[in-house]
C-alpha cells in the first residue's frame, strides 16, 4: 500500500494507482506499507532514490541500515511489535529523508504509527515537514517503547510478591512462563532501544537538521529519551534473572525437603525390616519362634528400630 500526507492535509490520500501517478510537489510523508514493487518503482522515480529491498532492510551491518545516498538519508530501526500478543515479535522499519520530504518503508503495523497517523490526522500543523514528520514518529515509538516497558515492569513486580509472598507447595509454573515472557518482550525492547540509539546519532548527520536548532534540540531529547529508556531496560533484565534464580531455588528447596523426608523414611524403616527379614527366614531352629512372648519382643523391636533413628533425627534438627 502507497499513501501520501501533504502539507496541511487532514488525511493520507492513496499513491500509485495509475501508471502515470506523480508523487505531489507538496507531499511531506510518503508512507509504504507492505508495498508491491510497481508501488516501490513509483516512488523511487518520484524522489529520485533507489529504496532498499525487504531483505536489505532486515540485514543487522550498521553500513546496512544506516547510509547517506544522493542526497538522502536512509535509516533503517527494529520497531518492537505485537507486544500484548502471545509472540511478540520486532521488524526493521526504514525511514528516508530527502528534501523536505519523509519516506517510510515497512511490513508489520507497530502501534506507535497507527497512533501517530491518527494524530496526524487531526492536527496537521504536526507534520509540516519531513524531518518534523520524522521526529514526531520517533517521539511515538520511543513513548510506545516505554509504555512497553513500563506495564512489563508492573507484571514483574507482580511476580515478584507471588514468588516470595506465596503459600507453600503452589505450583510456579505460572510464574515461570509469565517471567520468561517478560523477559523476551523486554530483550526485543533493548534491541529496539540498542538501533533507535544508532538511528538517532546517524540522523544528526542529514543536512535537514543541520540549520535548524529547534529540530537539534529535539533529536538531542529523543537521544537522552533513548539512553534512560535503555538503562531501565537494563535495570528490568537483572531484576527478571534475580526472579527466575529465586523460583528455581524456592523449586530446589521444595524438591530437596521432599527427598529428605523420603531419606528418612527409609533410614526409619530399614531396621525394622532388617528385624522382620531375619524372622520371615523360616529356619527349623530359631528358639524365638517357641518363645509365648516372641511375637510381641519382635514387634517391640521393631518399633523402637524405628523410633531411635527418628528421634535422632529430630536431636539434629534434620526433621
Amino acid at each position: 500500500m502507497l499513501r501520501v500526507l501533504r502539507q496541511g492535509a487532514p488525511g493520507f490520500e492513496p499513491g500509485g494507482h495509475t501508471p502515470d501517478w506523480r508523487l505531489p510537489s507538496d507531499a511531506v510523508w510518503i508512507e509504504l506499507v507492505d508495498p508491491t514493487r510497481a508501488e516501490e518503482v513509483a516512488v523511487e522515480q518520484s524522489i529520485g532514490l533507489l529504496l532498499p529491498t525487504r531483505e536489505e532492510m532486515a540485514e543487522i551491518e550498521a553500513s546496512s541500515r544506516l547510509y547517506q545516498e544522493d542526497g538522502g538519508t536512509f535509516m533503517t530501526a527494529t520497531i518492537l511489535v505485537n507486544a500484548e500478543g502471545e509472540l511478540p515479535t520486532a521488524a526493521p522499519v526504514t525511514f528516508v529523508l530527502t528534501g523536505d520530504k519523509l519516506v517510510t518503508i515497512r511490513y508489520v503495523e507497530p502501534r506507535a504509527f497507527s497512533v501517530f497517523t491518527a494524530q496526524a490526522e487531526r492536527q496537521p500543523s504536526l507534520c509540516p515537514g519531513g524531518p518534523q514528520t520524522f521526529l514526531g514518529l520517533l517521539d511515538a515509538v520511543i513513548d510506545r517503547t516505554a509504555d512497553i516497558l513500563e506495564r512489563t515492569a508492573s507484571e514483574v513486580e507482580t511476580q515478584s510478591r507471588m514468588i516470595f509472598g506465596r503459600p507453600r507447595g503452589a505450583a510456579f509454573e505460572k510464574i515461570l512462563e509469565r517471567l520468561g515472557r517478560a523477559q523476551i518482550v523486554n530483550a526485543k525492547a533493548r534491541d529496539s532501544l540498542v538501533s533507535l540509539a544508532r538511528l538517532l546519532s546517524f540522523a544528526s548527520l542529514a543536512e535537514q537538521f543541520e540549520g535548524d536548532r529547534e529540530l537539534r534540540d529535539h533529536l538531542k531529547s529523543l537521544q537522552r529519551d533513548v539512553t534512560s529508556i535503555t538503562d531501565h531496560s537494563s535495570y528490568l533484565s537483572g531484576n527478571i534473572t534475580f526472579l527466575l534464580d529465586a523460583a528455581l531455588g524456592f523449586i530446589n528447596i521444595e524438591q530437596n525437603q521432599i527427598f529428605k523426608i523420603f531419606s528418612v523414611f527409609s533410614a526409619v524403616f530399614l531396621p525394622p525390616t532388617l528385624i522382620a527379614g531375619i524372622y520371615g527366614m523360616n529356619f527349623e531352629h530359631m528358639p524365638e519362634l517357641r518363645w509365648l512372648e516372641g511375637y510381641p519382643i519382635a514387634l517391640g523391636l521393631m518399633l523402637a528400630a524405628a523410633l531411635i533413628p527418628l528421634m535422632w533425627f529430630r536431636r539434629k534438627g534434620w526433621l
